[in-house]
């Protein structure tokens, strides 16, 4: 008889079904299908059989993951090995719904393994009813769990790193682009309304942000003189151009401008000025990025070019992905369809267009280096999205490549062999990958040194403020102290006096003789003293409680000494 046991994998935990009736429930298979929405008509089918529940979220994901990748983690090792019978006379089957893990438990286990037909039923019905046949488990944790997970599975299989994100890439080059076609349209704004005042001045100065600067120093053209020549010279970087502005201002052409319509002038001008200087930072920081996203590429292309690149292919892996044939081609399109259209020539280059190498190159041998070179920029691209230390020596090596079969289409000399050149590159680019990781282990020790001792400092700060507040309470301790003791001598002063009447009382019947009462005045004045001397020791000594008793003693014997001798 075969017995048939359900692995069934949750984001809560492992769960093992034993199925009744195995050959009955794969005879009446539609029965089986229209039964598995009913909880009752499931629960006669099927019962649990043991439950384990993964201790942590990081347990849940490296069991999923270890699912995925189709091994056999050591918790799902350990769970079917208590709760699978093995050895007996039933034969046991275990049915898993994917046939990947299942290969892997069927060569941990030596068992004979299920998928597909019942096990798909029975694993649909186990998923719908999962909450309601685990005790203990309610639909809405069951549902937080898979939520949880998947955030987590999809967190670990993404490998995010902000430094290498090319969104901000092609961001940056349509913002170049955008910023190109504005600055044109606002010069040539400048030019033709301060042209109404300086119409001369277009034919000395042609590029456009210098004109913007000099209409902005210039203003009214009357008030040009010998003095402003240096002014003009440190825009235009030429003292002949400075010397034919002034010249030209003298005999210019131009109307009489208001004040008013000046300060709009100026005041345009700026912006446009202002706007030409964040373009060159934003080139600077379009040059930065590529060179953490995509070295290789960029000192193979150049930046722009680059990413212009994975800005049409929409990412760096989409273009890591492309064929070199789509690569060459890329930003053609409408060229491409229009040819196949028509039956015409297709386009020999796209984007690439722009880069050095097709320009330098004569006409004829124009389409063979593009092809060449949407080659090499595929190699670049995927060594950049796919390395894990981003360097540009495949991507030098790459352009000293394209560099020599530049030079053979024109003098005939032969290139090195493709194996040659990466067997280089990768010895350079492991000594320089060891050489980036060994700096940043350094970085990150001396950024956790840096730390300690920030932490050490604070500790020694807490110290010392604690100590302060330590020494500003105990002069107050020591102020009820010394109360204290004052009090408690008061007391035993008060105390040693009726002590002595007390001693005295009976030998006052006694007392017959002048002597006697003598020496007594003699003690009565020599007790001051002895106060003192009592203050003292309870001052160092601070037992007051065992020399307070002694006097009343001492001043007995002395007194019963002195009665003897008198009598």
């Amino acid at each position: 008889m075969v017995l048939l046991h359900v692995l069934f994998e949750h984001a809560a935990g492992y769960a093992l079904f034993t199925v009744k009736e195995v050959e009955e429930i794969g005879m009446l298979l539609p029965q089986v299908e229209e039964s598995v929405l009913s909880l009752g008509k499931f629960n006669s089918m099927v019962s649990l059989a043991a439950f384990f529940p993964f201790k942590s979220a990081q347990a849940a994901l490296e069991n999923m993951n270890a699912i995925s990748e189709g091994v056999v983690h050591a918790d799902l090792k350990l769970f079917l090995e208590t709760n699978l019978p093995l050895s007996g006379k039933k034969k046991a089957v275990l049915g898993v719904s994917d046939a990947k893990i299942g290969a892997a438990l069927q060569e941990e286990f030596t068992i004979s393994i299920q998928t597909g037909g019942v096990v798909a039923e029975i694993g649909r019905g186990v998923r719908l009813h999962f909450h309601s046949l685990v005790k203990g488990l309610t639909g809405q944790a069951a549902s937080k769990a898979q939520l949880g997970l998947g955030h987590s599975y999809s967190r670990a299989k993404v490998k995010f790193n902000v430094n290498r994100v090319d969104n901000m890439i092609i961001q940056s080059i349509a913002l170049l682009d955008q910023l190109d076609k504005d600055i044109n349209t606002f010069s040539m704004r400048v030019r033709e309304w301060y042209g109404y005042h300086f119409p001369e001045l277009v034919k000395v100065v042609s590029d456009n942000s210098m004109y913007c600067k000099l209409a902005q120093l210039i203003g009214n053209r009357k008030e040009l003189s010998e003095e402003s020549l240096e002014s003009l010279e440190e825009v235009v970087m030429d003292s002949a151009k400075a010397q034919a502005i002034l010249d030209a201002s003298r005999s210019s052409m131009g109307m009489d401008i208001s004040p008013i319509d000046l300060i709009n002038i100026e005041r345009f001008s700026d912006r446009v000025v202002s706007l030409a200087a964040y373009r060159l930072e934003l080139q600077e920081y379009l040059r930065s990025k590529m060179s953490q996203v995509a070295p290789n590429l960029a000192a193979l292309i150049g930046e722009v070019v680059g990413a212009r690149l994975i800005s049409h292919a929409g990412s760096l892996t989409n273009l890591a992905k492309y064929p070199a044939s789509t690569v060459q081609i890329l930003g053609a399109e409408k060229a491409l369809f229009r040819a196949l259209k028509t039956r015409g020539n297709t386009p020999k280059y796209g984007l690439i267009f722009h880069s050095t190498f097709i320009g330098r190159a004569a006409a004829k041998n124009k389409g063979r280096i593009s092809r060449y070179l949407a080659n090499k920029c595929t190699i670049a691209s995927r060594i950049d999205c796919f390395s894990e230390v981003p360097t540009s020596v495949f991507g030098d090596k790459l352009r000293g490549q394209v560099e020599e079969r530049l030079s053979f289409y024109e003098t005939g000399e032969v290139p090195r062999k493709n194996v040659d050149v990466m067997k280089d590159a990768v010895k350079e680019a492991t000594d320089v990958a060891t050489e980036i990781k060994r700096k940043l282990e350094k970085k990150e020790k001396k950024r956790k040194k840096r730390e300690k001792k920030l932490q050490e400092a604070n500790g020694d700060a807490n110290g010392e403020a604690e100590a302060e507040n330590g020494e500003a309470e105990t002069p107050v301790v020591k102020k009820k102290k010394k109360k204290d003791t004052a009090e408690e001598m008061e007391v035993q002063t008060e105390e040693t006096p009726a002590a002595e009447n007390g001693a005295d009382t009976p030998a006052k019947k006694k007392k017959k003789k002048i002597k006697a009462e003598e020496e007594e005045v003699v003690a009565e004045e020599t007790e001051p003293a002895a106060k003192k001397k009592k203050r003292k020791s309870e001052a160092v000594e601070a037992e007051p409680e065992e020399e307070a008793p002694e006097t009343p003693v001492t001043e007995k014997k002395k007194k019963k000494k002195r009665k003897e001798a008198a009598e």
